[in-house]
């Protein structure tokens, strides 16, 4: 905490303790970011639509109809074909999943229609059971688990779409509970991963890196699935399909980046992966991204491609594996990309913006060749912009500034040349949010101790004023810290009031 007082050794001290708190927030940061998790269920997109019809068309349903066509399937008549697609367009509606699933041996004849010689009967009774394993009830699609050695068994088959569907499934089980893992990886299902992802059809690959992407994210992941998957050699495929210009598309990048951000988030060591290519692949694409976003030449819904690239990097340049290759990235084009990405989405995608400061925090914190290149590419304007958003976007920028001026005098200086900086942090220290004054209080302290014409730019922008208000604030720390400030800058200095605005000497500070 910052006291008052002019002596070095307390000001050194609170300098000092100010690092070890951001390292400290900076770690917080990095391990909820690992730990966030993103559990979901997917259908295949014809059926989504087809859910979509029915819920115009159909809105309820009655035990009577799901019995009717569960007897018109049993019965193995030539209406078998239509009905199994009555069956499949009314278990969108879980109350008729329900039902369903209530049936005397309903999961048995299903699977039986799953594993018979008809290719359309099959086709169908898969849509029937990932309708099931979509369910939010778990009572409902964990009775799909007799279909998982029969699910695994097809992945190995001709037919694309059914493989396809096949892999959604277990991808949608596996996301159920633990007993279910074990029981797939029991079963084998990361060998039979490793051919999927081999597959020439692009949705065949996506939907196997949905599947263990499912896998990768379970909280056993770092003891028994990572392991498996690099005993696998699977992560050289993934990064192979992290590629802007595969002919397997952006969405097969956007799984295979999933999977890697979470293999990166279990802890594995780091060097394998990073001797394997996934830091160099992982900045290529960021830079490739923002060259795309400067020329105008950007695809709908790259952003989802953003988000767990920028993770799986902000995580692996924290690990000390990567400090050595550190080095390389500075000039690199990696910063300026990450610029462009930020202010790209932040009108409309503002969690983006988010993700690459979180990113570039990692890269800057302790770095003083980051932080260099950070002014040599003049980007502390794009930062200041910033600064009046919220949702974790000030806090972000603030803590990046912390970081660039925690280097010293000289980078201080640089950053007190962008006279825009003190309005910003102004601005910060009026906002009711907690965190954003404390951040900009230790931004605002570390340039005041660094530059001596701080202190007469600061009080020019009506920054006394705004030390002055902050020390009735209801926090304790904010009103000690900028009484700190107040009395180690300006507590004996000459100023003239002209209306709201104070105008101070610079002999006056001169000290």
């Amino acid at each position: 905490m910052l006291r008052a007082g002019g002596a070095v050794s307390r000001r050194c001290g609170a300098v000092e303790a100010i690092r070890a708190r951001r390292r400290h927030q900076e770690w917080a940061l990095r391990k909820a970011r690992r730990e966030t998790q993103l559990v979901s269920k997917r259908l295949l997109r014809e059926l989504q639509d087809d859910g979509e019809e029915m819920e115009t068309r159909e809105p309820s349903v009655t035990q009577e109809e799901v019995s009717q066509l569960y007897q018109r399937i049993q019965r193995g008549s030539e209406d078998r074909l239509a009905a199994l697609q009555s069956l499949c367009q009314l278990l969108h509606l879980a109350e008729a999943q329900k039902m369903f699933v209530r049936l005397e041996n309903c999961i048995h004849i299903l699977i039986g229609l799953f594993t018979s010689n008809l290719a359309s009967v099959q086709l169908k009774a898969a849509q029937c059971l990932l309708r099931l394993s979509h369910a939010d009830d778990p009572n409902v699609s964990l009775v799909c688990l007799p279909a998982t050695p029969y699910l695994l068994t097809y992945l190995s088959g001709q037919s694309a779409k059914f493989t396809e569907q096949c892999l959604y499934i277990l991808g949608n089980l596996a996301a159920e509970n633990k007993a279910v893992r074990n029981q797939l990886l029991l079963q084998g299902v990361v060998q039979a991963l490793v051919g999927c992802l081999q597959s020439p059809h692009g949705a065949v690959v996506e939907a196997a890196a949905y599947s263990l992407s499912q896998l990768l994210q379970a909280k056993e992941a770092r003891e028994k699935i990572v392991p498996a998957v690099l005993e696998a050699s699977l992560t050289p495929r993934l990064i192979e399909l992290l590629d802007l210009d595969s002919e397997l598309g952006m969405p097969t990048a956007v799984e295979c980046a999933w999977c890697l951000h979470y293999i990166v988030s279990s802890g594995v060591d780091s060097e394998c992966l990073i001797s394997q290519g996934v830091l160099h692949q992982a900045v290529t694409l960021l830079i490739a991204l923002g060259r795309a976003i400067d020329s105008g030449a950007t695809t709908d819904g790259v952003e989802l491609l953003i988000y767990p690239v920028a993770r799986c990097l902000g995580n692996l340049t924290a690990s000390r594996d990567a400090t050595p290759r550190r080095s390389r990235l500075v000039d690199c084009g990696l910063l300026p990309a990450l610029s462009s990405i930020i202010s790209k989405f932040l009108p409309t995608q503002p969690s983006v913006s988010r993700e690459c400061l979180w990113l570039l925090n990692n890269l800057t914190v302790g770095e003083e060749q980051f932080c260099s290149a950070f002014l040599k590419y003049n980007l502390v304007p794009v930062l200041l912009q910033l600064i009046p958003f919220c949702g974790g976007i000030n806090t972000l920028v603030l803590t990046l500034l912390g970081n660039i001026a925690e280097m010293g005098p000289e980078l201080c200086e640089k950053l007190r040349q962008h006279r825009e900086i003190f309005s910003a942090l102004c601005t910060s220290m009026r906002t009711a949010d907690t965190e954003a004054v404390r951040l900009a209080l230790e931004v605002l302290h570390l340039i005041l101790m660094h530059c001596a014409q701080a202190c007469v730019e600061f009080a020019n922008q009506n920054g006394v004023e705004a030390l002055e208000a902050i020390q009735y604030n209801s926090n304790k720390e904010i009103r000690v810290r900028a009484s700190f400030l107040m009395d180690r800058y300006f507590a004996d200095k000459v100023g003239v009031c002209s209306g709201s605005n104070i105008i101070v000497s610079q002999k006056s500070l001169n000290h």
